[in-house]
Order: C-alpha cells, then sequence, then structure tokens
C-alpha cells in the first residue's frame, strides 16, 4: 500500500479507464482531472477535478499534492476536423498545462501517452521503427497524427528548457482489449464494426496491436522505475497484423460472425485510388502497403515488460464487446 497520489488525465477514455482500475488495485490515490466528471466510475477513493486541455482553469487543483501524473487526455475525434488546429492546438497546449501545473507542484514524474503515430507514420525503407524514429510533422499525414508528433515534441522541448518534472512517453500502437464500460473507442470500434458486418471491404493496411491491460502496464513501470525518466517507450505486440487478419482471427474466435466479418481485402494500388476522393482511406494510402517491424525491444529490456499475444487481446475485445451487449445476435 501508498499513500501517493497519482494524477489521471482522460480518465474517462479506455486507457484512462483501465489506468484508474490498476492504480487502485495498487493501493494508489487516485485523482482524475476531466471534463465530465459525472462519467467518472463512482469509488469513494477517486477525487475528481473539472479541467478543459484549453483552459488554465483548475489544472493548479488538480495537482495538489501529486506526485506522479498520467497524462492520456487529448483530443481524438471519429471524423477529421475541417481545421487541424482543432486537434493540434489543445493536444500541444493541453500538455503544456499539464507539464506546468506539474512543475509548479513539484510533481515527480509526468508518464505522458503520446502515440506510436509520433514515431512510425513516415515510411522507411526497411521498414523497421524504433524510440529513435519520428514521424515528419510537415508529411502529407493526417491532423490526429501530426497532433500527436506536435504535442510530444513540445512536451520534450518544454523539459529541456524549463526543467522538471522528469518526463516519459509511452507511444502505443493501436490500443485493443476489453473495455471496462459501454463506451466504445475508435480502436474497439473497429472491432465492433467487424462484427456488425459494417466493414465488408478493408484496405490492406498492417499495423501494431496492443492491449490496454499491457500499455497501463507499461505505464505503471514507466511511473516507478528510475531508468525511464526522460525515455519514450513503444508499446506494440507481437508482429503487426492486417485488418484482413484480424477478421479471420476473430471469425476463429466467434464463428457465429464469420460472415459479417471483412472478405475482401483491397489491392494497394486500389487503396490509392480510392484515397484521392475517400479521406478516411488516406492513411493506409500513405503507408504505401507497407509491413511495419515495431520494436518493443527497449521496453522489454528496460522495463521487463511483457505483452500479451494479439489473438489474446483481439479475442478478449470482442468477448467485452458481446458481454457489454454491444454486438446484435
Amino acid at each position: 500500500m501508498t499513500n501517493d497520489m497519482v494524477l489521471v488525465t482522460g480518465a474517462n477514455g479506455h486507457v484512462g479507464s483501465h489506468s484508474v482500475a490498476r492504480l487502485l488495485d495498487e493501493g494508489y490515490r487516485v485523482r482524475v482531472a476531466v471534463r465530465h466528471p459525472e462519467q467518472v466510475r463512482a469509488d469513494s477513493r477517486i477525487e475528481a477535478v473539472t479541467v478543459d486541455l484549453s483552459s488554465d482553469a483548475n489544472w493548479d487543483k488538480a495537482v495538489d499534492g501529486v506526485r506522479y501524473v498520467w497524462h492520456h487526455a487529448s483530443p481524438f475525434p471519429f471524423t477529421p476536423p475541417e481545421n487541424e488546429d482543432e486537434l493540434i492546438v489543445p493536444a500541444r497546449d493541453g500538455t503544456l498545462r499539464v507539464l506546468a501545473a506539474a512543475r509548479k507542484a513539484g510533481v515527480e514524474r509526468v508518464v505522458m501517452t503520446s502515440s506510436y503515430a509520433a514515431v512510425g507514420y513516415t515510411v522507411k525503407p526497411d521498414g523497421h521503427y524504433d524510440e529513435s524514429d519520428w514521424t515528419d510533422p510537415a508529411g502529407d499525414i493526417a491532423p490526429y497524427i501530426r497532433s500527436k508528433v506536435v504535442a510530444e515534441r513540445a512536451a520534450w522541448d518544454d523539459v529541456r528548457d524549463h526543467g522538471g518534472p522528469e518526463l516519459t512517453v509511452i507511444n502505443p500502437t493501436g490500443i485493443f482489449g476489453p473495455l471496462l464500460n459501454p463506451r466504445v473507442s475508435a480502436s474497439t470500434g473497429l472491432v465492433k464494426t467487424f462484427l456488425t458486418g459494417g466493414m465488408p471491404v478493408v484496405p490492406r493496411m498492417y499495423f501494431g496491436v496492443v492491449d490496454v491491460r499491457d500499455v497501463v502496464d507499461l505505464h505503471l513501470r514507466a511511473m516507478l522505475s528510475p531508468a525511464a525518466a526522460g525515455e519514450r517507450f513503444i508499446a506494440v505486440g507481437d508482429a503487426a497484423t492486417s485488418f484482413y487478419e484480424m477478421g479471420r482471427e476473430l471469425a476463429r474466435h466467434l464463428p457465429q460472425y464469420a460472415d459479417r466479418v471483412p472478405a475482401t481485402e483491397l489491392t494497394d494500388e486500389q487503396v490509392r485510388e480510392a484515397a484521392r476522393t475517400n479521406p478516411a482511406l488516406r492513411e493506409a494510402a500513405g503507408l504505401r502497403g507497407q509491413i511495419p517491424v515495431i520494436s518493443n525491444a527497449k521496453a522489454r529490456r528496460v522495463l521487463g515488460w511483457a505483452p500479451r499475444p494479439v489473438g489474446t487481446t483481439i479475442n478478449d475485445t470482442a468477448d467485452s464487446l458481446l458481454a457489454l451487449g454491444l454486438i446484435p445476435a
């Protein structure tokens, strides 16, 4: 047991809700900084402070007495905004607000959830990616991807220029795994779409998968390990998978839904052509059909982290959607 207080931003989200649950299980006191406190899990051990990434209000209150901060909050719309600054500005400025408040309050360490989007969306010829890689924010990338690069760069620059708190960054790939409530994230929503027959055709696109429980475990290890200060860690499970392979895994696990999962995979040329008129395919077209080799060696070596198999993660996601009644019979 510990009397340390941990502040969790974005606690209503997929990662945030698991973070709160894990921290409580580990004996920490938890304060959540959220826009909608009424959506936070009811628990006498949880304090809630109302904040907004775009406002200075209440951040001093949020970090008062806090030893560690887990900063998850960042805009993630299901459809691209007309103006990319709707994503980039709050992502960057919200991160700087958290760091400034933490610095003023004497917070020991901030563990920031960035994204693999900040690492591997500038295609490399060899297809191998690790923590030394950065996505080029000036490249032809989607606004959300740009927002993650800009926000993480701003965080590292801020700590370099102004000193503490210690900063550690986690860069997860696609985050799947069981839901703790009916609020569906973009990634878990993909599994739901597959199991409801909403995507019969998919682009040929390979991506990393990681379990939300393993993402949280990596945050905990990064919070406590002296070796994690000033480092970034990619969170990814096994080898990259594709939309089509994910559908095949779901069909094996839940054969009663096999006729709903994607049955056709577009070729790379079809994806590039369709992306001309369909912005949703822009990301897939930009990756050019590459099968990335994404390293989690640093997290394993430095922090002793061991993620679950991708198949387990995908199947547990599906099972939780069924258990919550989110998949019609």
